[in-house]
């Protein structure tokens, strides 16, 4: 399925139903009175946050939404029955903002969650709803009120605890692949990726997190370069940047530094925020190192980097460091959110092993 993280549709809550202007007529009973009743309430229109969906391509082809009006009151002291309401059902991340001036209406991050984005019109008043003892006939009426319409823009960013960064061909598919149910496509070509992918790592029974592949940036994504720079949203959401670099790049004259600090500075420009985020370095294909250069080559890439974050030296291929890295990442997260998730009993295999806090 194409992936769409964008979309823009009408919306128009149902109008209200007219009052109406009625009097009693029965055999033998002269002054009856007013007996029309109110018009009905016009449909509205919700949102709902659903967990089955994950792109907003539902509304790519079909963009106007319609609640049902309200039906118009009666005489004999009929109310007019309200509008059928209808529910747009979004992915679970989904922002609804107005398309005209830009303001955020709502935001969907919770499963089930549902809101109005279209309020109906109230039905006008029937002439029974001005009787009194000093108004006993009366004739007014008033018609139903204009349901709301709006333009609305929805934008999905996708609900993640940890995001990968890099490079294409930085191996980030290959990651997720391995310490998720995750299956993206993974191919020895860049921009092999060309939607966010989610996978679920699980660290334990009933202990667990969210992992997003982005694909690949290059040096210009904020400005548009690349495929990146349309999906660095679904990572303003993490709560943890895991940086590949590729250690052991195929192409000759491939500086991994240059490579990683252009990353950097292409966050920095996209949102500040996102490059404020946590970070940490992860260092890829280590495997494909000679043995007696690997601790010289890795040594060589922190130190040009002027990391001082946590470091790990993974094989997503083999799958060597893979374990270490998801442990070390569940517990940073179960820390900074114990709210939310279960503290995690790490293997002792593991302690003091890495520089991670």
């Amino acid at each position: 399925m194409k992936f769409v993280d964008e979309a823009t549709i009408d919306v128009a809550a149902g109008d209200g139903g007219n009052g109406c202007a009625s009097f009693r007529h029965e055999k033998y009973k002269e002054f009856g009175g007013p007996d029309g009743g109110d018009g009905g309430r016009g449909g509205h229109v919700y949102a709902l946050a659903d967990a089955s969906l994950n792109t907003l391509v539902d509304f790519r082809f079909t963009r106007r939404f319609e609640a049902h009006r309200g039906e118009h009151g009666k005489g004999s002291d009929m109310f007019g029955v309200k509008g059928d309401d209808i529910v747009l059902k979004m992915p679970v991340g989904t922002i609804i903002a107005d398309a005209e001036t830009g303001e955020v209406l709502h935001e969907l991050l919770q499963p089930g969650e549902q809101v109005t984005i279209a309020k109906g019109g109230d039905g006008g008043f029937g002439n029974m709803h001005y009787k009194s003892s000093t108004n006993r006939a009366p004739r007014q009426k008033t018609p139903g009120w204009a349901g709301e319409k709006r333009t609305l823009k929805l934008e999905l960013k996708v609900l993640a605890d940890v995001g990968l960064l890099g490079m294409p061909n930085a191996g980030k598919s290959t990651l997720i692949s391995a310490i998720s149910n995750a299956r993206p496509k993974i191919a020895d070509y860049p921009f092999t990726t060309l939607h966010p992918n989610l996978g679920v790592v699980r660290v334990a029974a009933e202990k667990s997190f969210v992992v997003a592949d982005v694909p690949g940036l290059i040096e210009g994504a904020s400005e548009g370069a690349g495929l990146g720079h349309q999906f660095l949203r679904h990572l303003q959401r993490t709560r943890l940047l895991l940086h590949m670099v590729d250690v052991a790049p195929f192409d000759e004259g491939v500086d991994p530094v240059a490579q990683a600090k252009a990353i950097v500075a292409e966050l920095k420009k996209f949102d500040q925020a996102l490059y404020d985020k946590p970070r940490w370095l992860v260092l890829n294909k280590v495997d494909m190192l000679p043995a007696d250069e690997r601790a010289k080559r890795i040594q060589d890439v922190v130190k040009r980097l002027k990391y001082k974050g946590p470091v790990f030296e993974i094989s997503a291929l083999t799958r060597e460091g893979c374990e270490l890295l998801v442990q070390k990442v569940y517990q940073h997260i179960a820390k900074v959110h114990t709210d939310s998730l279960p503290p995690v009993d790490i293997d002792p295999r593991f302690v003091d092993t890495s520089k991670a806090p």
